[in-house]
């Protein structure tokens, strides 16, 4: 059984995207606070995005969530 409150599991991919983005196009800053999930519409996910992304720079965020987003394409083949 899939325990969905672990890692990033928990999100739709197009949030991930959403995060991803508004890092790439500095919507938001990192590290990551409720502030900026707010800002983009992710305040409902925050909790579950901050366990895994809180104190990552900026590249470290993207490139989490790059390998997330990279292995869920790869599960859908």
């Amino acid at each position: 059984m899939r325990d969905d409150t672990l890692g990033l599991t928990g999100l739709a991919t197009a949030q991930l995207r959403t995060i991803l983005r508004a890092l790439h196009r500095e919507e938001i800053a990192a590290p990551l606070d409720i502030v900026a999930l707010t800002r983009i519409g992710m305040q409902e996910q925050a909790e579950a995005v901050l366990r895994q992304l809180r104190g990552l720079d900026a590249a470290g965020a993207r490139a989490v969530l790059v390998c997330v987003l990279a292995e869920r394409v790869r599960d859908a083949r």
